[in-house]
């Protein structure tokens, strides 16, 4: 287990992983992560700090989360994995066919439409009453301090909130999205790097939310406010939708990577695609000086788990095939069998029969939390509820509208999920959370961090450095410009089709804690490629 204190550094600009004993809290938000401490000092455990953390994010990064996102986590305590799935359902009244009688022949990316229930702030009541330590209202103040009291722009923040200004000024025209302008453009533009930024009504909100452990939100005025702002724009979303919430846990799901368990939350997340990927990849033996076959192994890998994974992945009560059968030894050796020298066209397979902000935090009770939250495509809908600052998610968008796919939009029903935290443990016992958020970079980032680390024995801030690519259809990749052109030209030459991305931003935003075994020491890396940073102590 070199990589909890190897230096070992590949590539230029060198940072190094953060080392500490008592505590760690790793996001994207420096804000964010000393909120999260804050609450491990008081007394709080990891799993109180992820909760603070989350809440923190929907203020200080809402240009990627929010209160009207959803959420799924990875809780180790007393020696035990547990998983949460707190992804909200379409409307129970919605279809396929009442989407077409509105003039839509696709589900578009803003209005009511693709609102789904959100189910972060049930995720925050759930981890605070079963495993928490403080309250949801001592966890939920530092989050509630900034909304009420402001706080300055980071750099990423600001690019990202302005592009999202310039799309929905471009693209929002109507009555409905006004509170939007209102909440997050109040002078007209979108806050300047280092400009004060705050929402009063966010702050209420939350405030609501911490004071009736999130009953409120499903089943009180929160939900009275989300639903009448439905009905008064002929959204589909109904206060039965919301009462009708409840988060679920889960039992996660697994790989045996080189002595390794890798850990995902089961569909309708797409976890599984990384595992899948991981399952072909095992089956190799790789060379560091084998650079470009290691890359041209891995593309191919995760080409052939997302084909699987968008025909096969959604709810595991509408699967087709489980997902026993689509992590198991045989069907991973079928599919490794397909890779050969050259890039292929991936297409599903058939299984012989029998589917963002990111955070990690952990504790010196050896507690650890792997959670992660979105709103889907940045701001999410482009709808805030008036009143409450709460922006609602978009994420019915993933479904589909072929009647006979098994992710077919339909009521009461979760869609295909892109946000997936990861774990990793060893011999029953924890190394410890990661994720890499981005869409549906993030099985690619959470192959490449964990072969990083058990194969290339990088450090959790190495790994994370490290360049890397992304699948994005047929045998097209895009890499990093840090990426070896060399590489690339070699790996053109095996017949995909390489481009060079000139944003860092496009390749997934990552956090590792891992804890060594043997000394308790808690090791962390976070994203260069962001705002991000490690809080510890």
């Amino acid at each position: 287990m070199n990589f909890f204190h190897t230096e070992t550094y590949p590539y230029t600009n060198p940072r190094h992983a953060t080392y500490a004993k008592n505590g760690m809290v790793a996001t994207s938000q420096p804000l964010a992560s000393e909120a999260g401490l804050s609450i491990l000092k008081k007394g709080g455990n990891a799993i109180d700090a992820a909760i603070a953390t989350a809440a923190c994010l929907t203020v200080v990064e809402p240009t990627s989360n929010g209160i009207g996102g959803d959420a799924f986590a990875l809780v180790w305590t007393k020696g035990k994995l547990h998983g949460l799935n707190a992804s909200g359902r379409s409307p129970q009244s919605i279809s396929i066919d009442k989407v077409k009688e509105t003039g839509k022949d696709h589900i578009p990316k803003y209005g009511w439409i693709p609102v789904t229930v959100p189910g972060a702030p049930s995720a925050w009541a759930a981890l605070s009453k079963r495993f928490g330590k403080l309250s949801l209202q001592e966890v939920l103040q530092p989050a509630i301090n900034y909304a009420r009291d402001g706080y300055p722009l980071s750099p990423t923040l600001s690019k990202f909130w302005k592009k999202a200004y310039t799309v929905f000024k471009k693209e929002l025209s109507d009555d409905m999205f006004h509170e939007w302008f209102e909440t997050f453009a109040p002078n007209g533009r979108a806050p300047e790097t280092g400009e004060m930024w705050r929402s009063p009504n966010h702050a209420n909100t939350l405030q609501e939310i911490a004071d009736t452990d999130g009953e409120s939100f499903y089943r009180g005025e929160l939900a009275a406010k989300i639903s009448a702002f439905s009905e008064a724009n002929d959204g589909f979303l109904t206060a039965e939708d919301l009462a009708a919430h409840q988060p679920e846990w889960v039992d996660p799901i697994k790989v045996n990577y080189r002595g390794y368990d890798v850990w995902e939350i089961p569909p309708n997340g797409q976890g599984i695609i990384a595992l899948q990927a991981l399952n072909i990849l095992k089956g190799y033996t790789f060379d560091t000086k084998e650079v470009t076959d290691t890359y041209h192994k891995q593309m191919e890998a995760i080409k052939l788990a997302f084909a699987d994974g968008q025909e096969h992945v959604t709810e595991k009560d509408h699967m087709k095939h489980s997902v026993e059968e689509l992590l198991s030894d045989s069907y991973g050796e079928y599919r490794r069998g397909l890779i050969g020298d050259e890039a292929i066209q991936p297409k599903a397979g058939e299984p012989a029969l029998s589917g963002t902000v990111y955070l990690a935090t952990a504790d010196n009770e050896g507690n650890m939390v792997s959670f992660i939250q979105s709103n889907y495509m940045g701001f999410g809908s482009g709808l805030v509820v008036p009143g409450t600052g709460i922006a609602l998610q978009n994420r019915g968008h993933n479904f589909s509208m072929d009647p006979n796919h098994v992710n077919a939009l339909a009521g009461n029903k979760r869609t295909y999920h892109t946000i997936i935290p990861g774990f990793l443990t060893k011999d029953a016992e924890p190394i410890g959370p990661f994720g890499v958020m981005g869409g549906f970079m993030q099985p690619q980032g959470h192959v490449q961090v964990i072969m990083n680390t058990i194969d290339f024995q990088l450090n959790p801030q190495a790994a994370l450095d490290a360049p890397r690519w992304q699948w994005m259809k047929d045998k097209q990749v895009e890499v990093e410009n840090t990426f070896p052109h060399h590489i690339a030209m070699d790996l053109a030459k095996k017949g995909h089709n390489i481009r060079i991305q000139l944003e860092p931003n496009s390749f997934g935003r990552g956090q590792i804690i891992w804890r060594n075994p043997e000394t308790g020491v808690l090791v962390g890396g976070t994203e260069s490629r962001t705002d991000g940073t490690v809080a510890a102590w």
